[in-house]
């Protein structure tokens, strides 16, 4: 489990990595502090939430572990 807090106004992120009958299940959860915040997050980085960018660092950096693994 990793979890982020950057500041009092932004969300606090927790991402938990769950090994499943041999497969990782990777669950994201943002906790913001108030009912408004979700709204101006999503305003401010487009509907797609987290961009396409942030999980090819996880997948470069999964694959990077996976060959020092071997």
């Amino acid at each position: 489990m990793w979890t982020n807090e950057e500041s009092v106004d932004g969300a606090v992120c927790t991402v938990i990595f769950e090994s499943k009958a041999g497969r990782t299940l990777v669950v994201l959860r943002d906790l913001y502090p108030s009912k408004e915040a979700p709204n101006a997050a999503i305003a401010s980085r487009g509907a797609g939430g987290m961009s396409e960018e942030t999980f090819e660092q996880l997948d470069a950096l999964l694959a990077a572990l996976g060959a020092n693994a071997a």
